[in-house]
């Protein structure tokens, strides 16, 4: 437990530094973790100039009125899901009018395990404000609630820094060479070729 405290320590604070020499703003909308993220990153002296705010909707009704996300996703997809999950960092990255949101929605346990959705089902999102978005989701089993938790802090810290770090650029493609020789038309070289003399008789 210690060593997992101390990986999350030092995941957030290369976050924030991250952040900080890339002037982005960061906001959470926390579901399942409670606010577990946001704790984490304001646990570290100076965090105040790169997080903004952070979202607890524990409930489906806070998940509406708070970051607008949509009934119809709520009542189709269910509140752990990938669409809600999308929906509660983009809601997030707008009202906080920050750089980047993570939102985790899911089932940490004991009970709460539906059909299709088993206990340490977690959903992962992250937006951008150049508009990427990046969604993830983790089993990660009956580990127990605080252990599923924790891993999801974790997550959502890996998630916010990959997508902090920018877009990944395209390398050029190097054009293929063909291995196969062109060929070149030659013209015949007359003065090289043997005339047939007419058989004498």
């Amino acid at each position: 437990m210690a060593s997992e405290r101390q990986s999350t320590t030092t995941l957030a604070r290369s976050l924030l530094d991250l952040c900080r020499s890339r002037k982005l703003m960061i906001a959470t909308a926390e579901s399942c973790t409670g606010g577990l993220v946001a704790g984490a990153l304001t646990d570290i002296p100076g965090s105040s100039d790169v997080i903004d705010r952070g979202f607890v909707t524990y409930s489906n009704d806070a998940k509406h009125t708070m970051l607008g996300v949509e009934a119809d996703t709520l009542a189709t997809f269910g509140a752990v899901s990938k669409e809600t999950a999308t929906q509660m960092a983009v809601g997030a990255l707008e009202r906080a009018e920050v750089d980047l949101a993570v939102a985790i929605t899911g089932i940490a346990g004991p009970g709460g395990a539906v059909p299709g959705k088993p206990v340490g089902l977690v959903h992962f999102a992250v937006a951008a404000r150049d508009g990427r978005i990046a969604t993830h989701e983790c089993r990660f089993g009956a580990i127990g609630r605080s252990a599923v938790r924790q891993r999801s802090v974790v997550e959502a810290l890996r998630m916010l820094m990959e997508m902090a770090r920018g877009p990944k650029v395209a390398k050029p493609k190097r054009a293929a060479v063909s291995r196969i020789r062109p060929r070149v038309t030659r013209t015949p070289r007359r003065h090289g070729l043997k005339r047939r003399r007419p058989p004498r008789g």
